[in-house]
């Protein structure tokens, strides 16, 4: 039996490929389309993460705020200081020389932000961009030393720090940690992901391996240096147990081992431990604030520039 198409009714032709499909009735919704029900389960989550992550300090901070007439242990806790004061910060710097203390922690930090910035580069950069014997080893060796605690070598780092003559010295608290494994991968894995094609250039250029480091590759990871000062910076400022080992005299303590006094003191005072607390936060907020600029630019690194 045969069909008669009516020349007046248009045929539907297949749509071609690549053409959007329109939605064929509301409430439907495509891969790249959030309905409202998802939005607010990801927006819930993101204010529980930020009450997890912010609200220690917050409290903190509110803390070091209350004056000596307000409860901090109020049944229904209260963020906001009814009272308002700064004395317990001038009080920490009475009681205890903390901005010697904070001096110290800062030529420590320093000392293992330069000493990462430069080993760790200058590691990455041999281990990725340069051909020598045994490099797939020192890869190894250094993916190694990550599954080791800290806690396993401590002891050996105290012995060679004291054979060296560094006991009881600040260097001697920022030599350990100023090459970290870590951050050599980090390095390694910012240079590997450059073209080679670019290093090639510059060999034909006649450019060798110390301008090719300073001049194409220390530019195009600046995002991931970024991240190694950061990283370094925090570690050597918060690092405690380590300090308290190599440190015998009190006036060559850093802020983290110096401010066990204000626990020991005002055991019963804790506006005053908070507001130490606070005094210990502020420079890690200022690096931070100082290179987040290039910190969340690493994911644009590898690109060539012209």
């Amino acid at each position: 039996m045969s069909t008669v198409t009516d020349p007046a009714r248009p045929i539907a032709l297949p749509d071609e490929p690549g053409t959007p499909k329109k939605r064929r009735r509301s409430g439907t919704f495509g891969f790249n389309t959030v309905s409202p029900r998802e939005k607010v389960i990801r927006y819930v989550l993101l204010v529980f993460v930020l009450l997890i992550t912010i609200g220690p300090f917050l409290w903190q901070l509110s803390t070091s705020l209350k004056g000596t007439g307000e409860d901090i242990y109020t049944r229904i806790p209260r963020l906001l200081p009814g009272q308002p004061t700064f004395d317990h910060y001038k009080a920490v710097a009475d009681t205890i020389p903390v901005w010697d203390y904070a001096r110290n922690s800062l030529v420590v930090a320093v000392l293992v932000v330069g000493g990462n910035i430069i080993g760790a580069s200058l590691a990455g950069f041999a281990i990725s961009r340069l051909q020598f014997k045994g490099r797939k080893l020192v890869l190894g060796l250094f993916l190694a030393t990550l599954v080791l605690p800290g806690e396993v070598t401590i002891i050996s780092q105290y012995v060679t720090v004291r054979e060296f003559g560094l006991a009881n010295t600040l260097f001697g608290v920022a030599l350990p940690g100023m090459i970290g494994a870590l951050n050599v991968l980090l390095m390694y894995n910012a240079f590997r992901s450059l073209p080679i094609e670019v290093d090639q250039a510059a060999i034909v250029d006649g450019a060798n391996a110390w301008q090719r480091f300073i001049f194409i590759g220390l530019p195009s990871v600046r995002g991931t240096i970024s991240v190694v000062a950061i990283f370094a910076f925090i570690g050597a400022w918060d690092d405690f147990l380590w300090p308290l080992i190599v440190l015998t005299d009190p006036d060559k303590y850093t802020l983290t081992v110096g401010l066990q006094y204000l626990s020991g003191t005002f055991s019963n005072n804790p506006r005053l431990i908070a507001a130490g607390t606070m005094i210990a936060f502020i420079p890690i907020v200022i690096v931070f604030a100082v290179c987040q600029r290039f910190f969340f630019k690493g994911v644009e690194e590898g690109a060539v520039k012209g």
